[in-house]
């Protein structure tokens, strides 16, 4: 649980911090599984969409990161922002399951 009594810089800096570094390694997973291997279950079109995707998520990801650090943790992420992303790493998760699904089977 955290701790109301926080100054606002801190609060960010305990939540906004770690989520941030949370969306880097994922986004950074998918798009390592999404260059190396080819996923059956998708298109080629699918596959290379969801890359695009996951690149244009890193660089904004990257971006936030960069306005966190700059400002002294002072600026938070707008949940319209946050959400996309959210359900980009959901959908990433969904296609790293069944891809490891699918090389368990053979």
């Amino acid at each position: 649980m955290l701790n109301s009594n926080l100054p606002e810089p801190e609060l960010l800096k305990t939540v906004l911090q770690p989520l941030l570094e949370d969306y880097k390694y994922w986004f950074g997973r998918s798009r390592s599984m999404l260059e190396t291997e080819r996923l059956s279950f998708l298109s080629i079109e699918q596959q290379s969409n969801l890359l695009e995707r996951v690149r244009q998520a890193q660089q904004e990801v990257s971006t936030a990161q960069m306005l966190f650090k700059a400002t002294g943790s002072q600026v938070g992420i707008d949940m319209a922002t946050l959400m996309p992303w959210h359900r980009l790493v959901t959908e990433c998760w969904e296609v790293g399951m069944r891809f490891r699904s699918e090389q368990a089977t053979r």
